[in-house]
């Protein structure tokens, strides 16, 4: 069993932020290069799928470990077409009409949304401050859209980074059931799989708006765009996502989901540094964005696990007790936080 490292796993969680972070600025490099949002959501997938699957059948106990029974079948389909298919997909459409950091932050109120569920779907008890993270969180938006003017931002822009919270908040609550019945790796890889069958019906029935060619192309900037591809598969899915995996074995689920909301900050940065000024948010957007993240932050420690219950006592002279073999867990969750799946 692990030893809970929790230097290790916060240096694992910012890595990944980083990453993610970074990934946005780069998708949003490709999508203007001139593909579209549907080929980056096929792409990403396929690549992801591929390279986890090789990893997934390197690893021991190897083929064994991506087996799948039919009544699995529901939730994996489930879990990669909400956090792997639709995330992904809503995200590109927002950061393409929004600055990269907004569409983040309207995607990041998905922790919220769970603890929502938590108290009024499964019936949960929740601490008091989870109304005061909503309304934080309410308010912090209508800054980051300036309300109170004549509204700035993009509304289809809006809608997609909204949709893709509520079907990572999806993700959220099918990976807590995923994560119970198998591996973190094999549940991604065949989440991303998912995705990529998706992608290949999209674009089967859409007939596909655009072709290829923008893969041996350069950006405006020089930058190779199959190069960008290559880290958006690579480095802004495969990577970042075993680093929250791994994370999850020194850290609680609660703490990672904190710590990656550095990702919207971290996304913000660099976006305004590399795009320029059309990334640049005013005082009142940053002061939004901070709101939003205080808020976040507090629906998501405002949860109570429920009390497991106790077994009643044993009739009958006690058993003598064997010691139990040592049993290797896996991490708590799959999924990234807030933010994840998308960056």
């Amino acid at each position: 069993m692990t030893t809970p490292r929790p230097t290790l796993g916060v240096a694992m969680v910012l890595a990944s932020a980083v990453l993610f972070a970074v990934n946005g600025t780069v998708s949003k490099l490709v999508l203007r290069a001139g593909l579209d949002v549907p080929q980056l959501t096929l792409l990403r997938a396929a690549g992801a799928f591929t390279g986890l699957l090789v990893l997934s059948l390197v690893l021991r106990p190897g083929a064994r470990r991506l087996r799948v029974t039919p009544g699995q079948l529901p939730l994996l389909i489930g879990y990669g077409l909400a956090g792997f298919f639709a995330v992904p997909m809503l995200y590109f459409v927002a950061i393409s009409r929004l600055p990269v950091g907004i569409g983040l932050l309207f995607e990041y109120t998905a922790p919220l949304l769970v603890a929502l569920w938590a108290r009024f779907g499964q019936r949960h008890r929740v601490r008091p401050r989870l109304w005061a993270g909503l309304m934080l969180s309410l308010v912090g938006l209508g800054c980051v859209a300036e309300v109170w003017g004549e509204l700035k931002l993009d509304g289809l822009g809006v809608l997609a980074g909204l949709g893709a919270a509520v079907f990572l908040a999806v993700y959220y609550v099918l990976g807590a059931h995923g994560t119970a019945r198998r591996d973190t790796l094999s549940l991604c890889t065949w989440a991303f799989g998912a995705s990529a069958v998706a992608g290949l019906l999209t674009r089967a029935v859409t007939g596909g708006t655009g072709g290829w060619e923008p893969l041996a192309a350069d950006t405006d900037g020089g930058v190779p765009v199959a190069l960008l591809c290559g880290y958006a598969v690579l480095l802004g899915s495969v990577a970042p996502y075993l680093l929250v995996a791994g994370a999850m074995r020194h850290l609680p689920a609660t703490s990672v989901g904190i710590l990656g909301m550095a990702e919207p900050v971290l996304a913000s940065a660099v976006a305004w540094f590399v795009i320029g000024a059309g990334e640049r948010l005013n005082t009142a957007q940053l002061a939004g964005g901070l709101l939003v993240l205080v808020g976040v932050a507090l629906a998501e420690t405002a949860r109570i696990a429920p009390a497991r219950p106790t077994a009643p006592p044993r009739a009958g002279p006690p058993r003598p007790r064997r010691t139990p073999s040592p049993s290797r867990t896996e991490p708590a969750g799959a999924a990234r936080s807030a933010a994840g799946t998308a960056g």
